[in-house]
């Protein structure tokens, strides 16, 4: 028993030794190529389709956007929109008492008429933010008039498929290292937290980041997820964004709508204790950036600027408020241990099913389960999982490498227990039509006393010789690949020749056999086999055929008494091939079948034909197998 199961051990890591290589190999190139970036645009799409994918969510109240879009710049017939008409729109909405307002428009440059109105109005209110862009190429100043404390920048970082993910909320001055600039969103949020008492703190577990009310924010880190060697010149503070999933994410209403006063009850409620914020909404200003995680936008994977910021406002105010996840990502090591699981899956499920349709089931199965588990993980708790690679991981190794090379080699040991258990078939017929029937004979006229002692001393003699020939023919067999069939009368048959000949062979070597007595009283032998195109017949097929004449034959001389005529003949019609041996004797006084009807049956399955044994009338037996014509296999 112990010996068993070391065997049974032995064969099994044998087997793994030759399948998993190749898995392990497409595992070690995927991780390889991942350090490298070369996955980083798979892994972004499935980001953006699984937050695409996400339930719908309710309109953020906290954020309202004065969108100047093109009915706008018709109604003040100036673009860009004058100072003038920014000022009174500011001076508009402070009547509505929001909490902060962020202009999401460059006012380096004064646009006339107006200026000195604009400035006016910044110097009376300081819950307004203006902009600035910071960062090469293209650093853009500020009002000239606005203090520090009321500038925000609105650099936004592009990744390499032109798509906008990121967020700086904060970065060192590129002018002076010892001066940090705040973005827009950043001075916005921080100004209404602080009307709810609410601080923004330095991060305990990372001291780059920041805190508000025990919330810690993910900072985007060289290897984030799946970034890759991420450049960090800024040495800011960037979030990944979680864009508000909605069709309306938040209120927007009009410059005209506002100057012209309309909906003034309306507004009050809109806007009051609320962050505005206030930006173009056309294509003329070309504040235009692209996604793919939203499902509906007004121009398709394209986003207005002053739409972005507000997605980041609502985002913070939704993690720190309402316990919405911000989006993080597992350490290198945890990604990694993940993709290596995935790896070596689809290797034991090929080593499991070890068949095709049953190992691409389980693999389309397990890819379902995959990104299913990624998008509830990214959805529930915000964590994005490496999914990309591990798909392609399940896909390569399972529905080819690792299955295919454990389905080959299954393939293969089952073709070893095939062929011996053929061998084992082919012995016992050849010991059955030749030995078992000499010792049958001998015993036969031993129990009746007919014979004299040297005539079955011959016999055993015979019987001796047959055994050892029978030995050699299986040596041989086992040390050469020659196609050879030994007949039970000691003949060997070479089973390249074509099997017309072969017939005649069998019929003429088993008939002037002197061990079946019934032969001894045949007065007539017919013998005719039509010519058949055998190239679609298999060696083990012509081998089995040649084996059903001779046992059809010997159970002539076995069980025909008294018989006087043998009809053996292969006759080649145009839909069927008919192989039939018919005899005159006594016919079948046995209903039970024995061993050799048994197998018939089963070439006859093999073949897709027929086999039929029965008495004839008024006397006889015919023994048929038949099966279909070359031309229709």
């Amino acid at each position: 028993m112990r010996k068993r199961i070391w065997n049974c051990i032995y064969q099994e890591l044998g087997l793994w030794s030759l399948a998993a290589p190749p898995g392990i190999l497409v595992l070690v190139l995927v991780i390889l190529i991942r350090m490298l970036g070369g996955m980083q645009s798979l892994e972004w799409m499935f980001l953006d389709t699984m937050l695409r994918l996400r339930p719908a969510e309710k309109l953020d109240e906290r954020v309202v956007i004065v969108g100047i879009d093109e009915k706008d710049i018709e109604w003040v017939k100036q673009y860009p929109v004058p100072d003038g008409k920014i000022a009174e729109l500011l001076t508009k909405l402070e009547t509505y008492k929001p909490l902060a307002i962020g202009l999401d428009i460059f006012k380096n440059v004064p646009v006339e008429p107006g200026g000195e109105e604009l400035a006016k109005v910044w110097r009376q209110h300081t819950n307004i933010i203006g902009i600035e862009k910071i960062l090469p190429p293209g650093q853009i100043s500020p009002p000239r008039t606005l203090p520090p404390e009321q500038i925000g920048f609105v650099d936004l970082f592009t990744d390499a498929d032109s798509k906008n993910r990121r967020y700086l909320l904060y970065t060192t001055n590129p002018k002076n290292d010892k001066e940090d600039k705040y973005s827009l969103v950043l001075q916005l949020v921080s100004r209404y937290l602080k009307t709810k008492k609410i601080e923004l703190k330095t991060g305990k577990n990372d001291q780059n980041t920041i805190m508000i009310q025990g919330t810690e924010f993910t900072r985007v880190t060289d290897n984030f997820g799946g970034y890759v060697s991420l450049n960090h010149e800024d040495g800011g503070l960037s979030i990944l964004m979680n864009f508000r999933n909605n069709y309306q994410p938040f209120h927007v209403v009009s410059l005209r709508d506002i100057l012209n006063e309309k909906n003034q009850n309306i507004y009050t409620k809109l806007l009051r204790d609320r962050i505005v914020l206030i930006g173009n909404r056309n294509l003329s200003g070309g504040d235009i950036f692209y996604t793919s995680a939203l499902p509906t936008l007004e121009l398709k994977g394209q986003i207005y600027g002053v739409d972005y910021h507000a997605h980041v406002i609502s985002q913070i105010l939704s993690t720190v408020i309402d316990g919405r996840p911000m989006l993080h990502s597992w350490a290198d090591m945890g990604e990694y241990t993940w993709i290596v699981i995935w790896g070596f899956l689809p290797i034991i499920v090929g080593r499991l099913t070890q068949s095709v349709w049953k190992n691409l089931f389980s693999v389309v199965v397990a890819g379902v389960c995959l990104f299913s588990y990624g998008y509830v993980m990214l959805w529930l708790w915000g964590i994005w999982i490496p999914v990309a690679p591990s798909l392609i991981i399940l896909a390569v190794n399972g529905v080819g490498l690792s299955a295919f090379a454990f389905y080959q080699h299954d393939k293969f040991l089952r073709s070893q227990i095939n062929e011996r258990q053929s061998t084992i078939q082919h012995t016992f017929t050849v010991i059955h039509n030749g030995p078992l029937q000499t010792l049958a004979y001998g015993l036969k006229h031993m129990r009746a006393k007919d014979l004299p002692e040297e005539e079955l001393l011959r016999q055993f003699e015979k019987l001796d010789r047959e055994i050892r020939e029978i030995g050699e023919f299986l040596k041989l067999e086992t040390l050469t690949t020659e196609e050879s069939l030994r007949l039970g009368s000691g003949l060997i048959l070479e089973l390249n020749r074509p099997l017309h000949d072969l017939l005649y062979e069998v019929y003429s070597s088993t008939l002037d056999r002197h061990d079946f007595e019934y032969f001894k009283t045949l007065k007539v032998k017919i013998r005719n086999f039509d010519p058949i195109d055998d190239k679609y017949l298999s060696m083990e097929h012509k081998r089995e055929i040649c084996l059903f004449l001779e046992e059809a034959l010997c159970n002539v001389g076995k069980h025909a008494q008294g018989v006087k005529r043998v009809q053996a003949t292969g006759v080649c019609s145009a839909s069927e091939y008919n192989l039939c041996v018919k005899d005159n004797g006594c016919g079948i006084k046995s209903k039970l079948e024995n061993r050799g009807t048994k197998h018939s049956k089963l070439l006859a399955r093999q073949l897709g034909g027929e086999f039929r044994r029965e008495s004839l009338s008024p006397r006889g037996t015919i023994c048929e197998l038949s099966w279909k014509s070359p031309k229709d296999f």
